[in-house]
């Protein structure tokens, strides 16, 4: 009977035992009906390893003093620095000098995103209480590691001595940004990577992580910025409206730039009026582009999707082929400001900014590259919907070549090339206020302190209405791929372009009736204008 009793207990030890071990911890708990992450954090405190694998280098346990500060390193690419208030908090009213301080490293094929609703804020999340946070990334885990760091037996979250964890990497790792993974409370959902409470610091070599909380982390290269709901709605509304706006005043300049050019005609204005036609045709073909699908929902694309599709990619092009052309005339009346006269320069001009773009477009159209444009897109609780446009057919198979050249190659150039002569005006301006600021007499000194304030106001309005001629806020485009925020800013400045260039021909009004004022009062000052910018 003994016998039979010590194999039972025998046989239940070895099975408790076999349960313990650390490699099975994951299979096990990913088998259980709680979350997967809370119950791998509560039994790598107790878990052993196998005899022959009894020391793990990638799997650190040890007590440490509460008291003082703790660095550990599970591998030679991942180390981990604990400050002493963090420690003190995992202990929490207990009497204990020493606590339990684990460290370790899994494959983060184990972190499955998935969808994650928002939870209310402040909600305890397992172990943590980690406030909601109302988006979430997606991208590659560098090295396809996580790091997994647990102290004591109490949640470890807004600290305000942050917890150092530093990722070490290669120098080809251009970005990556610091998270954590947040677990789902929901049945049947793991979870998806926060950055939340994490502040990231690229040294070129690694990756120094600052969070506020405990939990597991992991660096995301390319990461890819989620939007919610709310805020895709909002960003609709913003485009279209702006887009309209636009579309308004970009009428009422074309006809002040008229009006002007009829005045007292000048190469500048011209460049303008064109620069100021092509953003109409954008945003007017855009707005079309997007009712025509929203009216035809889910029919095929026919000729009219097509031709549509072609007009806006020919007002693409067009509006940066303009913007170029407008760096080009700003560089002759900078750099090669005397013997600039060119025969037929306008006409001469108008061939390279609409033939260069009809061009183009005839190629595609021809090659069939238009139609209707499906984009999927997610938001924050991972549920996937469809934007549809009239642009270049997702089936073309060059599809992606075609836009790369021209959306995104293009305009890059078109924007390095502006930023130089912006730079330029910016250099120019500066020397020419130093020159003028060096004056020696008393009695001028009063005179030209009361215009510096004016001037400077005048300079900052200068190079901000160029860097909209010029098409500088479409560099924007990089910061998209940041924050949210970024977004919102890019949406904004270029949706409300042609608001800026209604503005910049107000500004051009004005000037040509300040300069009229003066040639009348000072004839010799209508020489000066033979180098501005207007001429």
């Amino acid at each position: 009977m003994w016998i039979t009793c010590f194999l039972i207990t025998l046989t239940w030890l070895f099975q408790t035992h076999a349960g313990d071990i650390c490699e099975n911890v994951i299979t096990d708990c990913k088998q259980g009906d709680v979350a997967w992450t809370r119950c791998y954090e509560d039994r790598i405190a107790t878990c052993g390893h196998r005899a022959q694998q009894r020391f793990v280098s990638h799997f650190i346990r040890k007590n440490v003093t509460s008291f003082q500060e703790a660095e550990v390193s599970p591998t030679p690419d991942h180390r981990v620095h604990i400050p002493s208030s963090a420690l003190q908090r995992s202990r929490g009213n207990g009497s204990e000098d020493e606590i339990l301080l684990v460290a370790t490293v899994i494959d983060s094929y184990f972190f499955e995103d998935s969808p994650k609703p928002s939870p209310p804020p402040g909600r305890e999340r397992g172990r943590k209480l980690i406030p909601a946070q109302p988006t979430h990334m997606r991208g590659t885990v560098m090295g396809g590691l996580v790091l997994v760091v647990r102290a004591g037996n109490n949640p470890v979250s807004n600290l305000s001595q942050p917890i150092t964890l530093i990722f070490n990497h290669n120098k080809q790792v251009e970005n990556g940004i610091c998270v954590f993974w947040q677990e789902s409370e929901l049945e049947h959902e793991t979870g998806h990577w926060s950055r939340y409470g994490c502040d990231t610091n690229n040294t070129g070599t690694e990756f120094i992580c600052s969070c506020n909380h405990l939990s597991f982390f992991a660096v995301l290269v390319n990461p890819e910025l989620s939007v919610d709901e709310s805020d895709a709605m909002a960003l609709n509304y913003i485009t279209y409206i702006g887009s309209a706006l636009s579309v308004f005043f970009t009428i009422i300049s074309l006809i002040i730039y008229i009006y002007l050019q009829k005045k007292r005609p000048e190469k500048a204005i011209g460049v303008h009026m064109h620069l100021t036609g092509s953003l109409l045709c954008l945003h007017l073909s855009f707005l079309l582009c997007s009712l025509w699908v929203w009216l035809m929902k889910e029919q095929e694309a026919g000729w009219v999707c097509r031709g549509l599709g072609l007009f806006l990619h020919w007002s693409l092009l067009a509006t940066f082929t303009w913007m170029a052309l407008e760096g080009f005339h700003l560089y002759l009346l900078l750099v090669r400001v005397f013997n600039i006269y060119v025969r037929r320069y306008l006409l001469k001009l108008s061939l390279v900014g609409w033939g260069l773009p009809t061009l183009t477009v005839v190629v595609c159209g021809i090659s069939g590259v238009y139609g209707k444009y499906s984009l999927e897109l997610r938001d924050d609780n991972n549920h996937s919907s469809t934007a549809q446009i009239c642009w270049m057919s997702s089936q073309f198979p060059q599809r992606l070549l075609v836009s790369y050249i021209s959306t995104v190659a293009f305009p890059c150039l078109v924007i390095l090339c502006n930023s130089c002569m912006l730079g330029l005006v910016v250099f120019r301006l500066w020397g020419l206020r130093k020159d003028r600021g060096g004056i020696d007499s008393t009695s001028r000194w009063k005179k030209v302190n009361k215009e510096k304030g004016t001037r400077l106001w005048k300079d900052c309005a200068t190079v901000l209405g160029l860097s909209c001629v010029l098409g500088l806020t479409w560099g924007l485009a990089s910061t998209t791929y940041i924050s949210l925020s970024g977004i919102y800013v890019f949406t904004i400045l270029n949706s409300l372009q042609g608001v800026f260039m209604f503005l910049w021909s107000l500004a051009l009004t004005y000037k040509s009736r300040s300069d009229n004022d003066s040639s009348v009062r000072d004839p010799s000052s209508q020489k000066m204008m033979t180098t501005s910018f207007n001429n």
